[in-house]
């Protein structure tokens, strides 16, 4: 409570703080974002899969929310959701085959422990095709480099071959270019050269926990995005947003049986390991060897809906612009057993986000005032399946084409500890940046960027797709210092809870840090709704040209 006192006797932020503050503490208001994760998070609800039951009564209690705190639907046809299709794929593990073929012979290779197949971009029936490293894999010819074609392996040569590569890239590339590279561009890149697949290795170092946890998800549906009737003119206006639909082989190995790849090489995998952990340059060459696969998969659809619901704003001018506040509501589902169990309850991942919003949401609606912009609370599906409810929304925005001036993502922000710090992904690329320093330092958070760019968090939460779409935008979780005790909360918790059925209503959670938290998030919504200039992307950002 002495947080919010400091901060609210600061003049402008005093109607903003009386939402949370008027009356409550600290551990009273951390007590309210509780009550919707036990909902949200309950056993009851499963998981909340993508288009399951149990996500449909998760979103019906969300809209109820909404109702009560009196927001306007803002979904499709007058109500609060906008429905997503999806096309399923699993892939049978068990009925599926992966093998290594040298000098003509097959070495066959053990799903989950040496390899496992992609279920989230279409998979071909069968190929068998020569294997060819390519460093990092990152295909930025703006940025003067490009592992796609190099004199060790030139463009040509990649025709009708598998690609292999490995996380990470050198350290004079921006994180966030790195990252995107890993979307789009890529897909893109392994058409243009004539590929048939690709195989990633992650490294140690940049994997949030063991191969076994990695292995365990490979029986999760992967989805993509079903084809729309404007799926063109979508990709006409933002290219970044365009989904690849056709087959491609797909696989990521394990780097503890990577050396099996580079066998008979001349290079082992250890050195190009160690290179690719110092963000050094990485040799290409071809791994005389092939991949011989039959990839056996049941195939459906499912259909999920985002939810989405305005508080309009007060300034005739202003008010048909907007900002996006948002989190994710899907899980996991049901899956492989962890510690005995079988329902993977999403607390932090993502039940956490959209208690916040759900909280922020009451508070705009019980302020004097309203914002002078309109806010728009978004919730999404399909976040764990590739950011997939977010894309649409992105591209099919329920709102005029435009009108979104800013969005202010949160996935698993991780009150484990005291708040003192915040790292921001994206906050060096747009003006946002000003909003967030200036009320981070009203409520004495230091906000800073991504420590460790090489995890690739730019592009693994919601905020990416409104990125891609040219929208400046901010996601965010508690910060720490390398070596800390926070640091080491932090990790552990990645290592034993993140994906794993012990991210559950037993783990410790700070109630006080997450009210703080909140409290800062509505502050920084309302400052960029209030803000009379329009956020844009700065003229150094790799990403203004997807502004429009």
């Amino acid at each position: 409570m002495r947080l919010l006192r400091a901060v609210c006797v600061a003049g402008a932020l005093v109607s903003s703080c009386a939402a949370f503050a008027a009356g409550a503490s600290d551990e009273e208001a951390g007590q309210a974002w509780w009550a919707h994760i036990k909902v949200l998070a309950d056993d009851s609800m499963r998981g909340r899969l993508t288009g399951s039951e149990e996500y449909l009564k998760a979103a019906a209690y969300v809209v109820d929310q909404f109702k009560a705190d009196g927001l306007q639907p803002a979904g499709l046809n007058g109500g609060f959701y906008q429905p997503v299709k999806f096309d399923v794929q699993r892939v049978l593990a068990d009925k599926s085959s992966m093998s290594l073929v040298v000098d003509g012979k097959e070495q066959p290779l053990v799903l989950g422990t040496d390899a496992i197949l992609s279920s989230r971009s279409a998979q071909v029936d069968t190929v068998e095709a020569p294997l060819v490293f390519i460093g990092y894999g990152l295909h930025l010819p703006e940025a003067k480099y490009d592992d796609f074609d190099s004199p060790e392996a030139p463009l040509a040569s990649l025709k009708g071959k598998i690609v292999v590569y490995i996380n990470g890239g050198p350290a004079d590339l921006p994180g966030p270019l790195k990252s995107y590279a890993r979307t789009a561009p890529f897909a893109k890149a392994l058409r243009d050269a004539g590929a048939v697949g690709s195989i990633a290795i992650p490294t140690p170092k940049s994997m949030d926990f063991g191969w076994q946890r990695v292995a365990s998800g490979a029986s999760q549906p992967g989805m993509r995005l079903a084809v729309t009737p404007d799926a063109a003119e979508v990709a006409a206006k933002h290219p970044a947003l365009a989904d690849d639909h056709g087959k491609m082989f797909g696989a990521t190995f394990n780097p503890a049986e990577a050396e099996k790849l580079f066998a008979g090489t001349g290079h082992s995998f250890s050195d190009i390991l160690a290179t690719a952990d110092a963000q050094k340059p990485l040799p290409r060459f071809a791994l005389n060897k092939s991949v011989k696969a039959t990839v056996v998969g049941e195939h459906s659809t499912v259909e999920s809906p985002n939810i989405v619901a305005k508080l309009e704003g007060s300034d005739p001018k202003l008010k048909n612009e907007y900002v996006v506040v948002s989190a994710h509501l899907d899980h996991l589902g049901v899956g492989a057993p962890i510690h005995g169990r079988t329902i993977y309850n999403g607390v932090m991942d993502d039940a956490s986000g959209v208690a916040t919003v759900l909280e922020t949401a009451k508070a705009f609606s019980q302020a004097k005032t309203r914002p002078k912009r309109s806010v728009l609370f978004v919730i999404f599906t399909a976040e764990e399946k590739g950011l997939l409810g977010s894309r649409y929304f992105a591209g099919h925005p329920t709102v005029p084409e435009g009108s979104i001036k800013a969005a202010l993502n949160l996935d698993m922000f991780m009150p484990l500890f005291a708040l003192k710090k915040l790292h921001v992904q994206g906050l060096e690329q747009s003006t946002l940046q000003v909003d967030a320093k200036k009320v981070g330092e009203e409520h004495h958070i230091v906000i800073a960027g991504d420590p460790e760019p090489d995890r690739n968090s730019f592009i693994r939460t919601d905020q990416y797709s409104f990125v891609q779409a040219g929208v400046p935008a901010l996601a965010m979780k508690f910060g720490w210092e390398a070596g800390s005790p926070e640091y080491k909360a932090w990790r552990a918790w990645l290592a034993e809870r993140y994906h794993s059925t012990a991210d559950n209503l037993d783990q410790p959670v700070d109630l006080v840090a997450a009210a703080q938290f909140n409290s800062f998030y509505y502050d920084l919504a309302r400052t960029v709704a209030d803000d009379p200039a329009t956020q844009h992307y700065l003229d150094s950002s790799f990403f203004k040209r997807f502004e429009k």
